[in-house]
């Protein structure tokens, strides 16, 4: 007699690694020839992943690992700072970002979750 129940076939998803501090600092894989590419995640929030990971990296990382340019990350800090999301302090020659986890989320769909959630789902 046959069971009904149907056994799972492994995925490439099952069998992916689970993003870490390692991951945080790859490079940013190249688009396959002719497709686009697109994440779920916009660049404000990765630089905000990557700060809190490593908050006293200069820009100039964080734009490499991110994937953007330097002042793309610039002006993404700007806007962070401005929304209150992080706090940037001064020590000696360079910067310390401090990510707010207890500020919410912008949009209204996410707005009953904050920084702190975000930043636990990814990083684990």
């Amino acid at each position: 007699m046959k069971s009904n129940v149907k056994k799972k076939r492994s995925t490439k998803a099952d069998n992916a690694p689970k993003p870490d501090e390692a991951a945080l600092k790859g490079s940013v894989p190249k688009a396959k020839e002719g497709g686009s590419r697109w994440t779920f995640l916009t660049n404000h929030s990765h630089v905000l992943i990557v700060l809190h990971a490593e908050p006293e990296l200069v820009l100039r990382e964080v734009a490499a690992r991110v994937g953007i340019t330097e002042r793309a990350v610039q002006r993404v800090v700007q806007d962070l700072e401005e929304g209150g999301f992080i706090r940037r302090e001064r020590v000696g020659r360079h910067n310390r970002y401090e990510v707010r986890p207890d500020v919410p989320l912008r949009h209204p769909i996410e707005s009953h979750r904050n920084i702190g959630d975000l930043l636990k789902l990814i990083t684990g």
